[in-house]
């Protein structure tokens, strides 16, 4: 690698964005000696396969529900497997049964519910059961 102007220029901008990404976590000011300096943000949190059946099963179902025109899309293009999917299908059955009896505040509860007990059946080895799809 050379070592002219256009070298000395990536690695000052390499230098810049480096330093500006980096923060010290500090103590308060008023803090006492010996006090523990707190992370500036908090620690990424990633989503279990559990979780995101979970949030995208609830999603879905309150869609389709509503009525909605993405209602018609897809499983795929709702970024379901075909196991979540069928997931999906069954619990819009119960809601839309437990919509027309309880009304939907008791049908957003039974997705809510049958939502993390499926998913929780499908993820419980941390991996989907009967294949990947």
């Amino acid at each position: 690698m050379g070592t002219g102007p256009a070298r000395r220029s990536s690695l000052l901008l390499c230098a810049l964005l480096l330093s500006a990404g980096c923060s010290t976590a500090r103590a308060p000011a008023d803090a006492g000696p010996g006090a523990t300096a707190t992370p500036a943000t908090p620690a990424p949190h990633s989503t279990s396969p559990q979780e995101l059946c979970t949030s995208l099963i609830t999603h879905w179902t309150a869609v389709i529900l509503a009525g909605d025109p993405q209602a018609g899309l897809d499983y795929q293009a709702m970024g379901l497997s075909g196991g979540q999917n069928e997931i999906l299908r069954d619990i819009v059955a119960a809601a839309r049964a437990e919509q027309r009896t309880g009304g939907p505040d008791a049908a957003r509860a039974l997705t809510a519910r049958e939502a993390e007990r499926r998913c929780a059946d499908r993820y419980r080895s941390g991996t989907p059961t009967g294949g990947p799809w």
